[in-house]
């Protein structure tokens, strides 16, 4: 087959890709998701979330998952599966700000007038990467934070070249989603934003 084919069956094939948020529903695709191969069972998306302590026994993968579960089932919104088909093969960490750990982001001026949401973190399984699935997934994240209250989106990308939290995207891509550099939190995290239509939450 030839590359141009293989891209254009790519490309169909990330534009039949549909969001739907994670729930005690479909935590079993969650966790399939993330058990894949090449999925980010270590961290189970807590880098910026609190785990509560488990006795010594369990492992830290383990704890990591039962807290992850634990939010879930409490009807804590925490990000979005994209699914092909019924398949799910990318995970978005989506959510109020204030369910991440404080040391995340820093509290800017007039921020306690909005509803901040925190775009975290991005997986994509392998086929559908490279084809526009990052727009695709942030445009998910903010329709999906707008229908829920909020009023401004926040996300920590990195430079290319950072040899760590890549897992939050790239400062272009989010600058070409229209999100603006406001500062920085560390040495490698950016802080970007965008103020959400209102019209996304009709």
């Amino acid at each position: 087959m030839s590359r141009t084919k293989i891209l254009w069956v790519t490309y169909w094939m990330v534009d039949k890709i549909a969001f739907r948020p994670v729930t005690s529903e479909n935590w079993h695709d969650f966790e399939k998701l993330f058990e894949s191969r090449g999925g980010p069972k270590s961290c189970w998306c807590t880098v910026w979330r609190t785990v509560e302590t488990l006795p010594v026994a369990e492992r830290p993968a383990t704890a990591k998952k039962l807290e992850m579960k634990r939010r879930i089932s409490s009807g804590e919104p925490v990000g979005l599966l994209g699914y092909f088909d019924s398949e799910p093969v990318a995970w978005c960490s989506i959510a109020p700000r204030d369910t991440y750990r404080a040391s995340m982001s820093d509290m800017m001026p007039g921020d306690e007038k909005q509803s901040i949401w925190s775009i975290v973190c991005f997986f994509v399984s392998r086929p559908f990467r490279g084809q526009g699935m990052f727009q695709k997934m942030i445009s998910a994240a903010e329709e999906h934070a707008a229908k829920n209250g909020a009023t401004l989106l926040e996300g920590y990308p990195v430079d290319p070249d950072s040899p760590s939290y890549r897992f939050g995207g790239y400062v272009s891509a989010f600058e070409q989603a229209e999100y603006a550099l406001v500062g920085r939190k560390g040495a490698r995290r950016h802080i970007v934003r965008k103020m959400l239509s209102q019209n996304r939450a009709e």
